[in-house]
């Protein structure tokens, strides 16, 4: 591993910005790219508003429980990560989109959500160059057609499009368009916090509510230095893994589905309810809304109603087993899982999976286990991974997870007793960052918050783990036939609002 020359942090470890090197840009190139090349993975990329623009870097190196953060001032041009840096590749477009700071050389800049700069009234806005809004990337030839689908699907779905370049049923080229359903959610938390700041949270990507929320509720604390009480730590973490099982439970079935297996499909649609369930009768919310907040959580949890939790949960995992220990069983239904979709661990690393996608390639990264917080510096739960890169992986991961969710859940309800929930938490410290990280059921969440010399947030960045996984969905298309996108798509689940923001 290259030396670092930014400014290591741990997870939710506070550092004021004068501590953060700010290097030339050519310079600050240069490093994320060996980095990134030598093991580090690229967390977040992206610019914080001001008078002098600076573009930000985070790396982790997850072995060493670390990250490096450091600046550079880009100016209006600079040469392009993304040659060099596959992962820099969305966050590119992403800066480009919002500030019209051009990465010469970026092989696709197209917008990812469409919406207009963010300088302030009477800044030059730099001309877009091609591609436009509209412009598909074309593979040429004479058997190629291309077939569009989206942005409004069929059924209850959330609205994205998708453009393949086919040979005959054979997809050579998948082209992933987003952005519908872009809130500007960022830009709406500068000059917070206040009333609305932690709504925002739960719903920057509705299904990991309490992952946001957790996340942006570390950063909190971190800056201005609050510690949340055991106890919330407890609940805190009960609530994660209660969201990790319901949608994990939900995707097993929606898998079953997509291959017409419809026993486990029928049961685990059923079953992620009652896990939904489990999560209201700790707050009230089946989604956990108005549970997380600064300092600790706003419900408690006593011995009685754990034990009734604890009684519903082991009539669950019984009826979860039955469900999906089918699906291994089934030779039809491993027919159509195994060898579908498959991503190498190479091109895993190279692209910066996280998260199921990232453990169904083989590799062990699981912010719990890496960067822990709260209750998982107290307790282990075990990484899962699969070798095989495919939908059967990925379904595989899921299952593993389940058990093993289900075994935290018992541990934590374990240590539920009468105790202090939530301390009040203080300003944020001025001039100051922190990085705050939570493995969400997709994924690595990374939160960025910064505050300005009133101790206020002057730039906020929420890095969704389907950020990072998009384009892993159209690498697995490739070579794939056609009628296997809506498997391989559910075998990724990524987020379109969380990816929007």
């Amino acid at each position: 591993m290259s030396a670092a020359i930014g400014a290591i942090v741990h997870n939710c470890e506070p550092v004021r910005m004068a501590d953060i090197p700010c290097v030339g840009i050519e310079g600050f190139r240069t490093h994320v790219v060996e980095r990134v090349k030598n093991g580090a993975r690229l967390v977040a990329l992206w610019v914080m508003p001001g008078e002098a623009l600076r573009m930000m870097a985070v790396l982790a190196e997850d072995e060493a429980g670390i990250c490096e953060v450091l600046l550079t001032e880009p100016g209006e041009r600079y040469g392009a990560l993304t040659p060099d840096c596959v992962q820099a590749h969305w966050f590119e477009r992403e800066v480009y989109e919002q500030w019209r700071i051009v990465p010469d050389g970026h092989p696709w800049l197209k917008p990812l959500r469409f919406h207009a700069p963010w300088r302030g009234a009477g800044a030059k806005d730099a001309e877009r160059p091609v591609p436009g809004v509209t412009d598909y990337f074309r593979v040429e030839g004479a058997d190629i057609h291309e077939v569009a689908v989206g942005p409004v699907h069929a059924g209850i779905i959330e609205p994205g499009h998708f453009r393949f370049q086919c040979d005959g049923e054979r997809v050579v080229h998948l082209e992933i368009e987003l952005g519908y359903q872009h809130r500007g959610i960022e830009r709406m938390l500068k000059g917070g916090p206040d009333a609305r700041t932690v709504h925002y949270m739960e719903t920057a990507a509705g299904d990991s509510t309490i992952a946001h929320t957790l996340a942006y509720c570390q950063a909190y604390e971190a800056l201005s230095g609050c510690t949340a009480p055991p106890q919330a730590q407890v609940v805190r973490g009960l609530a994660l893994e209660l969201e990790r099982l319901a949608n994990h439970t939900g995707d097993l079935g929606a898998l079953a589905n997509d291959v017409a297996y419809l026993p486990t499909a029928s049961f685990c649609g059923r079953l992620r309810g009652d896990f939904l369930n489990l999560t209201a009768a700790v707050c009230g919310s089946r989604f956990g809304r108005g549970l997380v907040r600064p300092g600790g959580v706003q419900w408690a949890l006593d011995a009685a109603r754990a034990e009734q939790i604890l009684r519903r949960l082991e009539v669950i995992a019984r009826d979860v087993r039955g469900a999906v220990e089918l699906l291994w069983d089934t030779p039809s239904v491993l027919d159509r899982f195994e060898g579908t979709g498959r991503l190498t661990r190479a091109q895993c690393e190279e692209v910066g999976l996280v998260g199921v996608a990232a453990r169904a390639c083989g590799v062990a990264r699981d912010v719990r286990y890496d960067f822990p917080t709260g209750i998982y510096r107290l307790t282990h739960v075990p990484v899962a991974t699969y070798a095989s890169g495919d939908v059967f992986a990925r379904a595989y991961v899921r299952w593993i997870e389940v058990q093993r969710s289900m075994e935290a859940v018992r541990e934590y309800l374990g240590l539920v007793a009468a105790d202090a929930m939530q301390n009040e938490c203080g300003k944020l410290a001025p001039d100051s960052l922190v990085v705050s990280l939570v493995e969400g059921w997709r994924g690595e969440v990374c939160h960025v918050m910064q505050t300005d010399t009133d101790g206020r947030i002057g730039g906020y960045k929420i890095v969704d783990p389907s950020f990072h996984n998009w384009f892993g969905l159209a690498l697995a298309m490739r070579g794939e036939e056609i009628s296997n996108f809506p498997l391989c798509n559910k075998s990724f689940n990524l987020s379109y609002c969380g990816h929007d923001l």
